[in-house]
């Protein structure tokens, strides 16, 4: 094994290899993270609660594992969106009126990671309720500027080097977005693939859990583990042939920055002198209606999941939003239903043509504001159909902060999909961390 950078850069897989090969202890990789993040969470605020002492004694713990006894993950230090419940440590929602609250049991996922060997290296701060309001987590690229939500902390924990991966959830654009914003990998798998059991659930049609890892192969290695058996392979396959992509430029209900479009449009030249045959495509009219369907089943959703919570103790925005979905109607949330099934037929025919279909994540860059988390315009068909979406960073902006590339395919497809973002990563100009 080659000699081994600084311990808060290695990704992933390279961390696993060493603490495999011996060469690397669990406690001192983790001793190492949590020196490495609390130099920079004055400013970064990724963290909703890291303990250290937390840390340290999970991975005493794996220090002294039997090697017949470790899993795909053993000794990996993993964040944790703060919606996601974890029974040894708080579960606070990103809302002030559940400081300090613990919940009973922890949550299927994080289950599922200590059956693979990782453990929870803290929780990450999320937006109020993983909606729009925005947590104090700034952008590691330049603190100006959002990391995006409502997975902030997940984002930019991994981005910031504070942890090698990390899990978030997504109803709109919360995991797609904040990982264009921040420069790394956001995957989010077919709707369903890993148990929601013990996570918040804003809109039941909708949520799904995601992985932000620093490469497609971390993203497939995480997501594994974290899946219902079977729905996704350990590792990614290496094409045969290059992709067809289908190129779609824009979608009818936002727009994309000048920068971003030629930026993405270069990223298609560079996988045409590949190989890859890049189709331009056109969205369907009978889907052209996505945004205004989402929102519907989104508010209409969210308003029930919380209604259990009183108003005065939510911020103004998620107020707003909760009054807004539950005044629709029955017959308006039943008609969204049936629109949206619609639709998942239509994008499934559309899709089998190719291997994956290529948009924006995000109109741009990451803001240069902290009152907001950004447009998740450019991710909501995806999560309304519940297809699998992955985004990886294709370069630098003017401004110095990443650009990504979102790339989704039909439902149950997400080794295929992992496969095309693989073969697509090196061939993007991209490289390094903030």
């Amino acid at each position: 094994m080659s000699a081994m950078p600084p311990l808060d850069a290695l990704s992933l897989g390279d961390a696993r290899r060493h603490v495999g090969a011996r060469t690397l202890k669990p406690s001192d990789y983790a001793a190492w993270l949590v020196a490495h993040a609390r130099g920079g969470e004055d400013t970064l605020r990724a963290w909703a609660h890291l303990d250290p002492a937390h840390v340290a004694a999970a991975a005493a713990r794996a220090d002294l594992a039997h090697p017949t006894a470790q899993g795909p993950l053993h000794g990996m230090p993993i964040g944790i969106k703060d919606i996601i419940a974890t029974a040894d440590l708080p579960t606070q929602y990103g809302s002030p009126a559940f400081a300090g609250h613990r919940e009973p049991r922890a949550a299927a996922v994080v289950e599922r990671l200590a059956a693979a060997g990782g453990y929870v290296f803290g929780k990450t701060a999320t937006t109020e309720f993983a909606f729009m309001q925005p947590a104090a987590t700034r952008n590691p690229w330049n603190a100006a500027h959002t990391p995006g939500g409502s997975s902030s902390g997940s984002a930019a924990a991994v981005a910031a080097r504070h942890v090698p991966a990390a899990i978030g959830t997504q109803t709109n654009g919360s995991v797609i977005r904040p990982a264009a914003f921040c420069g790394i990998v956001g995957y989010k798998p077919t709707f369903g693939a890993i148990a929601r059991e013990g996570t918040f659930v804003f809109s039941a049609t909708l949520d799904t859990l995601g992985t932000f890892t620093r490469n497609v192969d971390d993203a497939a290695r995480l997501a594994s583990a974290l899946a219902q058996p079977g729905r996704i392979a350990p590792g990614v396959v290496a094409r045969a042939r290059p992709p067809r992509i289908g190129w779609l430029g824009a979608f009818p209900w936002t727009a994309i920055d000048a920068e971003a479009d030629a930026m993405l449009d270069a990223a298609a030249t560079r996988l045409r002198l590949a190989g890859a045959e890049i189709v331009p495509v056109a969205l369907p009219d009978a889907l052209a209606a996505a945004a205004d369907v989402h929102r519907t089943l989104m508010l209409h959703e969210g308003a029930a999941s919380l209604a259990h919570v009183p108003r005065d103790a939510l911020s103004a925005t998620l107020a707003r939003a909760l009054d807004a979905g539950a005044a629709i109607g029955a017959v308006a949330y039943a008609r969204a239903r049936a629109a949206r099934e619609a639709m998942r037929a239509v994008a499934l025919d559309w899709l089998a043509h190719y291997d994956a279909i290529a948009t924006p994540p995000a109109s741009g860059t990451a803001p240069a504001r902290l009152d907001t988390t950004g447009d998740p315009a450019c991710c909501t068909l995806w999560s309304l159909v519940g297809f699998p979406a992955i985004v990886l960073p294709i370069g630098l902006a003017g401004n110095r902060m990443p650009l990504g590339m979102q790339l989704a395919s039909t439902p149950d497809t997400d080794d295929a999909l992992l496969s095309v973002a693989a073969w697509v990563e090196p061939r993007m100009p991209f490289r390094g961390l903030p």
